[in-house]
């Protein structure tokens, strides 16, 4: 195998660096054999934490394989090595996150949500009293759990006892749990509860942040897919209640998302749209709402990596990075160009002939 080797200044310290591949781990000192050199601005792999691929448009659409390697694969053009996939119809193939070719993957199988509530075919709706024990056996299967804690403008939010128990089960079965919100009430019940990730989070009191960073609870905003129907809506959906709802929480969510970088919570990005592998038009979206380039960075790589458990770029670590020519905190353009993708070691994309 060609031994990789990378210079130049990495994120987020933009520190001088010079690795080679080992494998599927980064390595210094000599590199024996064949070696391809790639030099420039360097990040350990972008990060989609909040996509759902393999499902055509339409909700309840059917889950379909090989939809689910094309999205991966424009998910990798993108520069985007790790993906997390909170929900899908049904349970991906065994080579989903394994595949030397196709990026890093974690799933948490069919959302879990209340009766009358969510897309059909697509969510496990349950009595409140056989959602902990749901939770658990799925955790035990994929390491992760996803839960619709509320569901459009009516709100009725599960209740943060549940939600607690859910938690619980999760944890005690060493899993992980991501809750979607978009209500006040949702997220505050989410919030208590301890999930370790609030997905949308549209609603969200800003008072609670500062419990959130104290937990650990991470906020995945899509503020690219919460923002992008407000102007249709607006101009024309009836009135009543559910266009204000979704105009109020649409029109708070960049300053929420703001608040939050400055309460210390841990930021995600993730695109829940298709077409796949537009992790940069999210990033755009966090720098325009106020969000510094180097956090909106930060929640698509090195921070999104280190809070799924992937070291950044030094010895030891999964040998993943995405090359730019220049430094991607100053020209956020470059992040539709990148130079060259690293995956487990191996050049999977480049802008010029290898």
């Amino acid at each position: 195998m060609t031994v990789v080797r990378i210079r130049g200044r990495a994120l987020p310290d933009g520190e001088p660096v010079d690795l080679r591949s080992d494998g599927d781990r980064w390595a210094t000192g000599p590199a024996p054999g064949a070696e391809t050199v790639i030099e420039g601005w360097l990040l350990p792999g972008l990060v989609d934490a909040h996509t759902h691929p393999g499902i055509a448009e339409g909700n309840g659409a059917p889950f379909d394989t090989d939809l689910l390697r094309a999205d991966l694969n424009r998910h990798l053009d993108a520069g985007v090595t790790a993906v997390r996939v909170p929900g899908l119809p049904e349970d991906p193939p065994s080579w989903f996150g394994t595949d030397p070719a196709l990026p890093r993957g974690w799933w948490a199988g069919r959302w879990i949500t209340q009766h009358g509530q969510y897309f059909d075919g697509w969510a496990r709706r349950l009595d409140h009293a056989q959602m902990a024990e749901a939770a658990a056996e799925q955790a035990r299967r994929s390491g992760w759990v996803k839960v619709v804690a509320d569901w459009v403008h009516e709100g009725n939010a599960i209740p943060v006892d549940v939600l607690t128990a859910m938690v619980e089960a999760v944890h005690a079965a060493g899993g992980r749990i991501a809750v979607h919100s978009m209500h006040e009430s949702g997220c505050a019940a989410a919030v208590e509860a301890g999930v370790d990730s609030l997905e949308h989070g549209m609603g969200l009191d800003p008072r609670l942040l500062a419990r959130m960073a104290a937990q650990g609870t991470a906020l995945t905003p899509t503020l690219t897919m919460v923002q992008a129907p407000a102007e249709d809506i607006r101009a024309h959906a009836p009135h009543g209640a559910p266009r204000d709802w979704y105009l109020q929480g649409a029109d708070a969510h960049p300053e929420l998302v703001v608040r939050a970088v400055e309460a210390g919570v841990t930021l995600l990005a993730g695109t829940d749209s298709r077409p796949h592998g537009r992790i940069a038009d999210e990033i755009h979206s966090l720098v325009r709402a106020g969000v510094r380039p180097h956090d909106a960075l930060a929640a698509a790589s090195w921070a999104a990596r280190s809070w799924l458990g992937l070291p950044g770029l030094v010895p030891g670590a999964p040998a993943d990075a995405v090359v730019y020519d220049t430094d991607p905190r100053t020209d956020l353009s470059v992040l539709d160009r990148p130079a060259a993708v690293v995956l487990r070691g191996a050049v999977v994309r480049t802008a010029v002939p290898r």
